[in-house]
């Protein structure tokens, strides 16, 4: 028994040290204190070495949830809202920051009129929230739009509330 404890002590003891010299000095990651050296330039200090310190965190931007927007029938205007405001200000920081990523606007409808047109209104409410975002000051090349008509609903096609759920715009960040 006395043989296991050891062992036990041992083996924490030595994990212990072995992370510690991996996180902080391999990695650097510890809040060490750095000492400067300064000079006299004239009667200026000027300060010698780094002065920034390093994050240990880099922040970067997180990519927003999908938005979905709903339309009136046989609609395509839409009208901004906090929302989409707020929505845009993360999409916009998130584009920023990562150079391959797209915005995707993708318009769809209810199964009410002919697959043709279906294809053309889903197009037009994806086109009004293209303006909306290139308006705000997306870039062109950055966004992407498409419409899938009245395919892929959402909701059931033979009860009003499944087709006021599928008259919508979704608009993704995708990589």
């Amino acid at each position: 028994m006395k043989i296991l404890i050891i062992g036990f002590l041992v083996f924490f003891g030595w994990s212990s040290l072995s992370t510690h010299l991996y996180v902080c000095k391999i990695k650097g990651l510890c809040n060490e204190t750095i000492t400067m050296q300064t000079e006299m330039a004239g009667n200026t200090p000027v300060i010698v070495g780094d002065t920034l310190k390093k994050s240990l965190v880099q922040e970067q931007a997180v990519i927003p949830e999908n938005l979905v927007i709903y339309f009136a029938f046989d609609k395509s205007e839409f009208n901004s809202d906090a929302v989409t405001d707020k929505y845009f200000d993360k999409s916009n920081a998130y584009l920023d920051e990562n150079s391959q990523a797209r915005l995707s606007i993708t318009g769809y409808t209810d199964a009410i009129g002919s697959d043709e047109y279906n294809q053309a209104l889903g197009y037009r409410r994806a086109q009004c929230l293209q303006k909306y975002f290139e308006g705000k000051g997306i870039p062109a090349d950055k966004v992407k739009i498409e419409s899938r008509g009245e395919k892929e609903p959402a909701g059931d096609n033979n009860s009003s509330a499944g087709r006021a759920s599928n008259r919508r715009t979704v608009i993704t960040i995708k990589i």
